[in-house]
């Protein structure tokens, strides 16, 4: 989920955490809960700073280990350990409980994004995406924001949230029983479908849907449960030759490959070096696929440039490659 939900969820766990007695008799311990709490609630996503290496680093980590089993374990303690350190009068099992809490569900809450974690580390590193949930929802997040508005004008704060999560979790429900009809509908047209990642939108009726069969990839949107194909791309393995040996070496082309599992690649050919594309099918937005990795190598099969990310206009792509078509 987005930051901004994943922080309000950590103050509803806050406030659910005053049905424990322990919590509900003691201020400090309240105080010192809700802070571990929102605090846990967004841990995970501290990886978010390996964005400032590059993004080759952030796209190959990014909800990797730290959403991993080991961490999930890992954070409840910390974030314990140093607030009661802090306050060393409160209750350390109750404090960790809540914490450790709040960093699970975050955790849970990643993994029907389209988006996708890391979360079976150690025991498997397969990206784990169910797609049924957009990264942000507005009926989660206003689901929270309400339950907070109630705890400040006087409600009791967890009877609120208990049955703002009851709420949720039947939302949860429900958008997977719609994936489920879209991924069955798919299926009856495309008997020979191999892999279907979905990828609800903002709006609830609306949803983008990339499809692998044997031999092409169908990209589509789904509206009101009518699915239209937009794109279809022959589906053609990676070329075993030089080039493109020396393409999947780069940092680049390394993490999308590590992180894509639909994808097409393209080669353009210019004067001094050889482009090669690899464009990410899950996230068509506005007729175009912003999630890319290109690199440009030239006549000696040296690397000159290589980039990965979100990029919505081709200037932009070619003003972080800081290469032209005729180089110098």
């Amino acid at each position: 989920m987005d930051t901004g939900t994943h922080i309000v969820m950590g103050v509803a766990i806050g406030g659910l955490a005053t049905l424990d007695p322990a919590v509900q008799h003691d201020p400090a311990l309240f105080t010192t809960v809700l802070a571990g709490t929102i605090i846990g609630s967004h841990a995970p996503d501290f990886d978010t700073l390996l964005k400032l290496r590059n993004n080759a680093v952030y796209i190959r980590h990014h909800r990797g280990a730290t959403h991993s089993i080991p961490a999930v374990l890992m954070w409840g303690v910390l974030i314990a350990s140093i607030l009661h350190m802090i306050v060393p009068g409160v209750n350390f099992w109750h404090l960790w409980a809540w914490t450790a809490l709040a960093v699970v569900i975050h955790v849970l809450v990643d993994i029907p994004n389209a988006y996708g974690t890391q979360a079976y580390r150690p025991f498997s590193n397969k990206w784990v995406a169910y797609g049924f949930i957009n990264t942000f929802d507005p009926y989660i997040f206003l689901l929270h924001i309400g339950g907070i508005v109630a705890w400040l004008l006087g409600a009791n704060p967890g009877y609120t949230f208990l049955i703002v999560y009851a709420v949720i979790a039947l939302y949860y429900v429900k958008r997977y029983m719609d994936k489920r009809e879209i991924v069955r509908k798919i299926k009856d047209f495309y008997p020979n479908t191999k892999q279907i990642a979905t990828s609800p939108t903002i709006k609830q009726n609306r949803w983008r849907v990339a499809i692998t069969t044997t031999d092409y990839f169908y990209v589509g949107t789904v509206k009101d449960g009518h699915i239209e194909i937009v794109d279809q791309f022959e589906k053609v393995p990676l070329p075993d030759d030089k080039l493109f040996h020396v393409a999947v070496q780069d940092k680049n082309i390394a993490a999308f490959l590590s992180f894509s599992p639909v994808y097409r690649w393209e080669v353009n050919e210019y004067d001094y070096y050889t482009e090669i594309r690899f464009i990410d099918l899950r996230y068509r937005s506005n007729e175009r696929y912003p999630f890319v990795a290109v690199v440009q190598i030239d006549r000696n099969k040296q690397i000159l440039t290589s980039y990965t990310g979100w990029i919505f206009s081709e200037q932009k792509l070619q003003n972080k490659l800081e290469i032209g078509e005729n180089p110098v």
